[in-house]
């Protein structure tokens, strides 16, 4: 009864000079790249998290609601040898999908196209439902574009972002010495 995982291709894009367009900027983004370059600016690195945000990234509670329409919900999570980002992706075929990898950013792309046309002898009902999104997050570092695959199964999309091997880093005890 369950589907298989089905393997999602990933596509290395084609216009590599291209930069990926940049959300409308507010007045509190400006003050957040202006707080992020003033760290910058004393030889400190901002304090970044991974996938392009900075410490400082709020969601405003004014933008909140109509940037989240029509998006779908992700999780991103980091394990101790890849990242791993989850996307739900209801009701849709993974022909439908596109993953690809352009500039630095990983880019997840979608178009749902539903049509419902039902008849009986009382009335005759036709919908039509259309929808794309896409949502580009921008690769740590660490991450190497070779080993990134991804997995759909079960209106699931599973992007998985394999670390360098120098980036795992093992966990080593340091012993405290008496200093006497």
């Amino acid at each position: 009864m369950s589907d298989p995982a089905k393997q999602v291709p990933i596509t290395p894009s084609a216009n590599q000079g291209a930069k990926a367009p940049a959300p409308a900027a507010g007045p509190f983004d400006t003050l957040r790249r202006q707080i992020d370059s003033l760290f910058d600016d004393f030889g400190r690195a901002p304090l970044r998290l991974p996938f392009g945000h900075s410490a400082f990234d709020v969601e405003p509670f004014w933008r909140r609601e109509p940037f989240a329409r029509g998006l779908p919900a992700v999780d991103v999570s980091e394990q101790a040898e890849e990242y791993r980002i989850s996307a739900e992706l209801p009701g849709m075929d993974e022909k439908d999908i596109e993953v690809k990898l352009a500039n630095g950013n990983l880019v997840i792309k979608g178009e749902k196209k539903e049509e419902k046309d039902e008849q009986r002898k009382e009335y005759h009902l036709s919908e039509r439902h259309y929808g794309s999104f896409e949502r580009v997050f921008r690769l740590p570092r660490e991450v190497d574009p070779e080993k990134v695959h991804a997995q759909f199964s079960r209106g699931v999309l599973q992007v998985h972002l394999p670390k360098r091997a120098e980036a795992v880093h093992p966990e080593k005890v340091i012993p405290v010495k008496n200093g006497d």
